[in-house]
This record gives structure tokens, C-alpha cells and sequence, in this order.
């Protein structure tokens, strides 16, 4: 077949890779380039950066309710860390896994907030239908075919990829660092982003090198679509400039994949890139046995896996700081889904539902958002913790604070409204929003009269105007009941929650009313 035949055939006319050191690049025909200029993306030199925790964190062996703390040794003594090597957070009963160094000094500068409880409603425990949930921002029970970030890029940048790169985004939308790209960068039509294979992949790149193709026809053949794609593709050659202006970074820890990653993405953001979102990633949290070493638990598999996470964080900070790009960046990691309460016989512990996320960066409001959840006394195997924050709010909430999308853009991107969280600091947010602005907040917010009941209890909230929701959990964290979704003017309000055939057992009964939430603990009894 003649090359240019093979290229048509083998090769959509739009799209097509470019094999660069191991890279996968996107090149793009011609267009007119006053469409893509007249879509102007908003004004930011914001960057977020996205840390995958693939198979699974467990949450209650990374921040630790203390004041729990008995009753979660009843559920996991054979995991538990020693309650005197955890890591206090300030003087909240709040801890830290003791291998987490880094990030308790992170949290000690200001530049780290710990989200309680994230999850959402009926969750999957697939670790792939689950990833595919946490990417795309769908309900449980709804498959969707683009990324939450894929929209949200589609919205700045509509005519992509026509005429991109061009003089007001010359730099790839978003990149992935060692991995195939994420089903969370696909748009409505297609991919809004790149991947880098591998950080030796970047290296090969920036120094010049490209793997040899082999002496037969077929390599002859790559080499002549390399060629054509170099010329044609630009990202190649910006990535390679931005990265060349970089030539000292900070110290990165060895022997750290993670850490690798990161390193790339401070040169890339230091040397110019106005690439928006990028997305790295560690795996091996799939700990259902032999998490911890039993005799000594502080120690193990999940502990080399958090403190590599840690301590490229907290190394990635220093470095976006010594290049002096630490305020233009904000991170935020996620898994997911969390483990259960209760450890399994084999040391380890087993799919679950909510666990908490960390988001960091110099404009972040360091604290905790929400309460320690609460640990029954009594646990069985299949015990989740209640979800107190939709993982969608925390997206929601990043988008409008740190990308300033208005509301309407929004609720394109996010397919629905989401609760809003104030997580980076008035200073640095788009909606200068200050810490609270619930007068109810602080308070308890939501009772039930009798509690255990048999057949029926009466909830009673209070609330400020606004979106008031109420929702029933099963221990499993089901979504069983929504027992109030609306606007409503300030005051107090009773719900009756009746046991419909749900079962003995505990339940769970959360409140959402605007930026403030709370979750009670009920139970049904024969």
C-alpha cells in the first residue's frame, strides 16, 4: 500500500496518534480560525490537578475519628493504627494515618482541607463502574458518555478541536500523566485532552529521543506518519519548549511513581502551559488482605501507599512554590469508593462507600469540612459509613470557586445543582463567598422523637431559606427515601419517616440546606 494511501485508510482525516517516545498525541485539520477565536474561554490562569487513587482507599485507616476511637477497634482490631501514633489535626479529635507527614504539614501551613464522608447516593462497589461514576459525575444508576471535566472543557473551548492550537490556547486542554487518558476528559463529541504515557515517555520527549522504528515495511511506514505528525502537531513542540524553560526543580522523593508524575506537572505549569486540568494517578488501594502488618499495624501496605501520596504532595507543593506557581495551582485526590467498617479475617478490608478526599493548594480553606462520622457500637460485615457530601458538590464547588463557571454554565457541565461548599478562601474565590453564611450552622439541625422507634418517627429540622433536602440512608448507603426535596423559607419543619417494611437495624437520616449538612443517626427496633 502507498503511504499516503495507508494514511487515509489507517487514519481518520480529523484525527490521528502521533507515536512520540511512547507519547499519544491528537493532530487536527485545518479550519477557519475565527471560529475558534470568537469563543473566547474565561479569563484564569488557574490550574487543577487531579490525583487518582485507583482500587479503593480506606478512609478510616487515613483520617481517623478519635473520639470513635473505641468503637472502632470493636469493628477493626486487627487493622487499626495505635491511637497514640496518629497524627492529631490541630485540636479537632481528628487524625491523620502516622505515615502522612507530609500532608500534616500541609495542613499546619493552611493548605489543606480534609472532606468528611464523600460519596453519593446507592453506591457502586465495581471498581470500573465506579471509576466510571467518579469520572463522568452520573447517578448510580445512569451511564453516561462523556467526562464531567470533558464538559466543562467543551463549554470554555466549544469549537474544539477546529483550528486549536491557536493564539489563545496554543497548549493542550488537559494532559494525563501515566496513563491511558481518562474517560473523564471526553467531551459531548470527543476527547478534550491528552495523555503522556509515562514520565519516561516526557523525558524522551523533552531530550530529543524517539524510540527507532523497526527496519520493515510497517516501520517504515511509522516512520512516515511520525514525520507527518510532527508537522502537523504543535502540542509536541510546546510541551518540549515549556518543559526546556524549566532547568532546577525542587526534591522529589525516589522510588515514587506518584511523585514522578507530579514533577512533570510543576515544570509543565512553571514553564507556561495554560493547560487547565491534569490528571495523575497511584494505585494498589484494593487492600482486602494484608493491609496493615499485624504486629504492627501503623506499618504495611496501605502505609507505603499513603505516605507516598503524602510525601509527593507535600514535595509538589514545595517545588510549585520554589518556582513561584504555587498560587495559580490546587489539587484535590479521590478514589473510587471507600472500604467497609468492619476489616475482614484476611487483614485487609473490603469494597465500601463514603471516605473522605483531601483538596490542597496555597488559595485552599484549610480545615475539615464536615463531622467525624459516627461508628455504631455494633457493626456487621456489610456497614457503610452515610455519605455527608455528594462527590459532585466537591466538582461543583471547584468549578465555580477556583474556574469561576457561572451558575447556568454549571448546570451544563455538572447535568444538575449540586450543593456548594466554600473550600477556597474568600481572597481567592470567584464568589467571594465568605466562610458561612448559614446562621443555623453549628447547631443541631435535624432530631427524630422516638429514637429507636418501631413504626414511625418524626424528624425535625431546622433550616434558612433555600433548597432544603432530606434523605434516608440504609447502613449499605442506599438511598431508600427522599423525604423532602424543595425551596423553603426559614424555619422548622417535621418530616415522618415510617418504616415501610425497611428492616431492624440502623439508619440515616441527612440534611441539606444549602451549604450546610448533617446526618442523624436512627434506628428501627421490632
Amino acid at each position: 500500500m502507498k503511504r499516503r494511501a495507508f494514511i487515509k485508510t489507517a487514519i481518520p482525516a480529523a484525527v490521528f496518534p502521533s507515536l512520540i517516545g511512547g507519547f499519544t498525541f491528537q493532530a487536527f485539520g485545518a479550519s477557519s480560525l475565527l471560529s475558534a477565536l470568537t469563543a473566547a474561554p474565561t479569563e484564569t490562569d488557574h490550574v487543577l490537578v487531579l490525583i487518582q487513587l485507583n482500587g479503593g482507599n480506606d478512609g478510616l485507616n487515613t483520617v481517623i475519628p478519635l473520639d470513635q476511637y473505641s468503637n472502632l477497634f470493636n469493628a477493626r482490631s486487627n487493622i487499626l493504627i495505635p491511637e497514640n501514633k496518629i497524627l492529631r489535626l490541630g485540636n479537632a479529635a481528628t487524625g491523620l494515618h502516622p505515615a502522612m507527614t507530609g500532608l500534616k504539614r500541609l495542613y499546619d501551613e493552611g493548605k489543606l482541607n480534609v472532606i468528611q464522608s464523600v460519596g453519593y447516593p446507592s453506591p457502586n462497589f465495581s471498581h470500573f463502574r465506579a471509576t466510571d461514576i467518579w469520572l463522568t459525575g452520573s447517578d448510580s444508576n445512569q451511564t453516561l458518555n462523556s467526562g464531567w471535566m470533558g464538559r466543562y472543557l467543551n463549554e470554555e473551548y466549544p469549537n474544539y478541536p477546529v483550528d486549536y492550537p491557536n493564539a489563545i490556547m496554543p497548549d493542550p486542554l488537559a494532559i494525563q500523566i501515566g496513563s491511558v487518558i481518562s474517560p473523564g476528559f471526553m467531551g459531548p463529541g470527543l476527547n478534550m485532552g491528552m495523555a503522556i504515557a509515562n514520565p519516561s515517555s516526557f523525558y524522551s520527549l523533552v531530550n530529543g529521543i524517539q524510540d527507532p522504528a523497526p527496519n520493515t515495511p510497517a516501520g517504515s511506514e511509522l516512520t512516515y506518519i511520525r514525520q507527518i505528525a510532527q508537522q502537523t502537531q504543535q502540542y509536541a513542540s510546546v510541551i518540549k519548549a515549556s518543559a526546556g524553560k524549566i532547568t532546577q526543580q525542587g526534591v522529589y522523593p525516589t522510588n515514587n511513581s506518584l511523585a514522578d508524575q507530579l514533577k512533570i506537572v510543576s515544570r509543565l505549569i512553571a514553564g507556561g502551559l495554560k493547560t487547565r486540568i491534569y490528571m495523575v494517578s497511584l494505585g494498589g488501594f484494593d487492600t482486602h488482605a494484608n493491609q496493615v502488618n499485624s504486629t504492627q499495624t501503623e506499618t504495611g501496605t496501605h502505609a507505603v501507599l499513603l505516605q507516598r501520596v503524602s510525601d509527593a504532595i507535600k514535595a509538589f507543593m514545595d517545588d510549585l512554590k520554589y518556582l513561584n506557581v504555587s498560587k495559580r495551582v490546587l489539587g484535590m485526590t479521590f478514589s473510587e469508593f471507600g472500604r467497609r467498617v468492619k476489616s475482614n479475617s484476611s487483614g485487609g478490608t473490603d469494597h465500601g462507600a463514603a471516605a473522605p478526599l483531601f483538596v490542597f493548594g496555597d488559595a485552599v480553606r484549610s480545615g475539615i469540612t464536615g463531622v467525624n462520622p459516627t461508628i455504631n457500637t455494633v457493626v456487621n460485615t456489610n456497614d457503610n459509613l452515610p455519605m455527608q457530601y455528594d462527590f459532585r458538590s466537591i466538582y461543583a464547588s471547584l468549578l465555580q470557586e477556583w474556574f469561576c463557571v457561572p451558575q447556568t454554565t454549571l448546570s451544563n457541565v455538572m447535568l444538575k445543582d449540586f450543593q456548594q461548599l466554600p473550600l477556597i478562601k474568600s481572597s481567592d474565590s470567584c464568589t467571594k463567598t465568605p466562610t458561612n453564611n448559614n446562621q443555623l450552622a453549628g447547631k443541631n439541625l435535624i432530631t427524630n422523637y422516638p429514637n429507636p422507634f418501631t413504626s414511625a418517627t418524626t424528624i425535625k429540622i431546622e433550616v434558612e431559606t433555600g433548597h432544603v433536602l432530606v434523605q434516608i440512608f440504609d447502613v449499605q448507603g442506599r438511598l431508600i427515601k427522599t423525604l423532602l426535596d424543595s425551596q423553603k423559607a426559614s424555619g422548622t419543619y417535621y418530616l415522618t419517616f415510617e418504616d415501610e417494611g425497611w428492616g431492624q437495624g440502623v439508619y440515616y437520616a441527612r440534611l441539606q440546606n444549602g451549604r450546610v449538612q448533617q446526618v442523624r443517626t436512627m434506628m428501627i427496633v421490632q
